[in-house]
């Protein structure tokens, strides 16, 4: 048998190597006695073609299209799992593993009842989606229960005077989260196609729980959203002059109709002032802008305006619903320009019921 020696080590007087013989992935060791060398096997190394336990996770989410901000938290959350219990695999580890880590969360770090909910759903679709452990145990692990609070809401002059320290871009997104209802990420992921200046609404795409539903443009907004555009059709057509101008497409469209990314009407209406690199595809390409953008700038905007509330982007559009149903607006409609659950609406209701039973 030829054998080819690529490398060799000597410990204690004894030359040590991996030989490349018959099967390339066998190791051996040679050691030389009396002049002549003796090959002894010391076996083959672990199969590398299984992938590891978080590529397996990222594989499966992907299959089932979950977004990319379940995909990093999921994988967050089984990855401080491993490392609470010392780096021991899930599959060595059950139910009892998981509840010290999720007792760890409330009674140590002091977590809310979401973010405790959030951790476990990522362990059970490890467990569930991923290891496939049909076992009794899976189903059977007990949520955190969720109080439910009542929304904070601004006064229409606390909304004036938060509007009148927010200026540009910044100013028309905290508009559409105002006048239109749109959530956070609703707003930064607005596509250019889905807004509709001739008969004044929008669109929105797979919001929460994968529904669409359309909502309306406020008419003070419209002139200020139709210079934007415009605005951002001259960035896009520059894009497209130096060679970029691509933009991520939801599923597999980019497959199915390549020159699709180029098009003007599917860019963020709300893109990022710089080219970035795809996480997925690894694509030079425009994304929109990142949230915590809007989320600073209406923060600082409601501490200019002194108004003591503990108010975020999301308290503008409980405002809205809020609003629309003091100037006697049905619940079925606002819950449809919403996409609101029966639930919220009942505690907007509440709220807006106790402020009139109160005022004087």
């Amino acid at each position: 048998m030829l054998l080819h020696l690529t490398r060799y080590r000597r410990q204690n007087g004894v030359i040590k190597d991996a030989i490349l013989a018959s099967n390339p992935v066998a190791i051996f060791a040679c050691v030389f006695h009396d002049g002549e060398p003796v090959v002894k096997t010391l076996g083959a190394p672990p199969s590398s073609n299984k992938p590891k336990l978080l590529e397996q996770v990222r594989e499966v989410i992907r299959r089932k299209h979950y977004s990319i901000r379940t995909e990093q938290a999921y994988c967050d959350w089984i990855k401080r799992f491993i490392l609470f219990h010392r780096k021991r695999h899930p599959a060595e580890m059950a139910e009892a593993e998981i509840t010290a880590f999720l007792t760890y969360l409330a009674a140590k770090v002091n977590v809310a009842a979401s973010t405790q909910n959030q951790a476990l759903s990522a362990l059970l679709f490890l467990y569930r989606d991923v290891l496939q452990q049909k076992v009794g145990w899976v189903d059977n692990v007990e949520r955190a229960k969720k109080p439910a609070l009542l929304p904070v809401v601004l006064t229409r002059s606390e909304a004036r005077r938060i509007f009148s320290h927010l200026h540009g871009t910044m100013k028309l997104m905290a508009g559409l989260l105002y006048g239109s209802g749109l959530r956070l990420m609703e707003c930064v992921r607005l596509r250019v196609k889905d807004v509709d200046l001739g008969y004044s609404t929008i669109t929105v795409r797979e919001s929460k729980g994968g529904k669409d539903r359309v909502t309306m443009v406020p008419t003070n907004l419209a002139q200020a959203l139709q210079r934007h555009l415009l605005k951002q059709r001259s960035q896009h057509e520059q894009d497209l002059a130096d060679g970029f101008g691509r933009v991520h497409l939801p599923h597999a469209l980019a497959r199915k109709y390549p020159n699709t990314s180029r098009q003007w009407m599917w860019q963020y209406v709300f893109a990022s002032p710089r080219l970035s690199i795809d996480p997925r595809s690894g694509e030079k390409q425009r994304h929109h802008i990142a949230e915590s953008v809007l989320q600073r700038a209406v923060k600082e905007a409601i501490g200019r305006a002194g108004i003591d509330k503990p108010a975020t982007c999301h308290t503008l559009r409980h405002s809205f619903a809020t609003h629309l149903l003091e100037n006697g607006y049905d619940i079925r409609t606002v819950q449809e320009l919403l996409g609101h659950s029966p639930r919220e609406i009942r505690n907007e209701k509440l709220s807006l019921r106790l402020r009139s039973t109160f005022s004087v």
